[in-house]
C-alpha cells in the first residue's frame, strides 16, 4: 500500500506503514501502535498473518518469530516500560530470546556479570544524576536480566573484558574485589566464557562497548552499542558482518579463559 503525500517525512512514512499493517490484520492503527510499543503481545497467528501480508516465504524465520511469541503473556521486562527507557526494556527482551551473546567492554564490567553493589555504584555515577527510586528501578531490572545466565536453558555468553575495566574501582576497594571474585566464579559456569584483553595486547577496535546477540536464525541477530544517549540497535547485514569481525579480532587479542582467570585473581589480590 502506498500513501499519497507531496513530500516524504519520517513521521508520515511510519504512519503509512502502521496503517498498512492495521489493514493486513484487520485491526485499527491504535492497536498496531500498542503492539509496537510493547503494550500488547503478538501471537503466532498474527506473526503468520504479517508474513502472508508481506509475502515473506522464509519459513525458518517465520517459525523462529512464532517461537518468540507468548500469546497474550507479557515478559517480566514489560513491568518496566513505564519506568525505564524503552531501549533498556527492549535489550532485556532481546537477551531473553537470544541463543548466544558475545560482548566486549573497555571501561565497564559486562552488565550480566555485575554484582548488585557494583551496579548500584555505577548507577549513582550516571549524569545527570538519577533519583534514588530511579537507581533502584535500574538496579532491579539489571539483576533480573542476569536470569538468562541460569537455569536449564542458560544463555551461552562470552565476555571479552579489557584490563582497564578490571582496574576501575567503582564503589571502592571492597566492592571492586567482590566484583572480580564474582567474575571468576561466573567464569566457572559451563555456559559462560570470560576472557581478558590485557594492555599489552593492543585493542582492535574503537573502544566502544559491543553486545552481539545471536537469534535462532541469522536474520534475528542484533548488535547493541552503548552510547551517551542510550542504547543503539543495529541489524543490517553489513553492520552485523562488521561487528562479528571486530569481535573475532578481539578474541584473538584476548587471553585464554584459564590465563584470564589467573590474571583477574592477581588483580584482585592487588586491591
Amino acid at each position: 500500500m502506498r500513501c499519497s503525500r507531496k513530500s516524504p517525512a519520517p513521521f508520515t512514512e511510519v504512519s503509512c506503514a502502521a496503517t498498512a499493517a492495521a489493514e493486513l490484520l484487520g485491526v485499527n492503527q491504535a492497536r498496531i501502535s500498542s503492539i509496537e510499543a510493547g503494550r500488547y503481545a503478538v501471537s503466532a497467528e498474527r506473526v503468520r498473518a504479517f508474513a502472508r501480508g508481506y509475502d515473506c516465504a522464509d519459513e525458518s524465520l517465520i517459525q523462529a518469530l512464532c517461537t518468540m511469541t507468548g500469546g497474550r503473556t507479557r515478559g517480566w521486562w514489560d513491568e518496566y516500560r513505564d519506568h525505564l527507557p524503552v531501549a533498556l526494556v527492549d535489550l532485556a527482551e532481546l537477551e531473553h530470546h537470544a541463543v548466544e551473546v558475545r560482548v566486549c567492554l573497555v571501561i565497564h564490567i559486562p552488565a550480566l556479570l555485575q554484582t548488585t553493589d557494583h551496579a548500584r555504584a555505577l548507577f549513582r555515577e550516571v549524569a545527570p544524576p538519577l533519583l534514588p527510586y530511579e537507581v533502584e528501578h535500574r538496579l532491579s531490572h539489571r539483576i533480573k536480566r542476569q536470569g538468562v545466565l541460569h537455569g536449564d536453558h542458560a544463555l551461552r555468553y562470552t565476555a571479552l573484558i579489557h584490563e582497564a575495566a578490571l582496574r576501575m574501582r567503582f564503589g571502592g576497594g571492597d566492592i571492586a574485589r567482590a566484583q572480580l571474585q564474582h567474575l571468576m566464579d561466573m567464569g566457572e559456569r559451563d555456559n559462560i566464557t570470560t576472557r581478558v584483553i590485557p594492555f599489552g595486547s593492543g585493542f582492535p577496535g574503537t573502544g566502544q562497548s559491543i553486545d552481539y546477540l545471536s537469534g535462532h536464525v541469522p536474520q534475528l541477530d542484533t548488535v547493541q552499542l552503548d552510547t551517551h544517549h542510550g542504547c543503539e540497535f543495529l541489524d543490517a547485514q553489513s553492520q552485523l558482518t562488521k561487528y562479528r569481525s571486530v569481535l573475532d579480532r578481539m578474541e584473538t587479542a584476548a587471553l585464554t579463559p584459564v590465563a584470564s582467570r589467573d590474571f583477574i585473581h592477581r588483580l584482585a589480590r592487588q586491591l
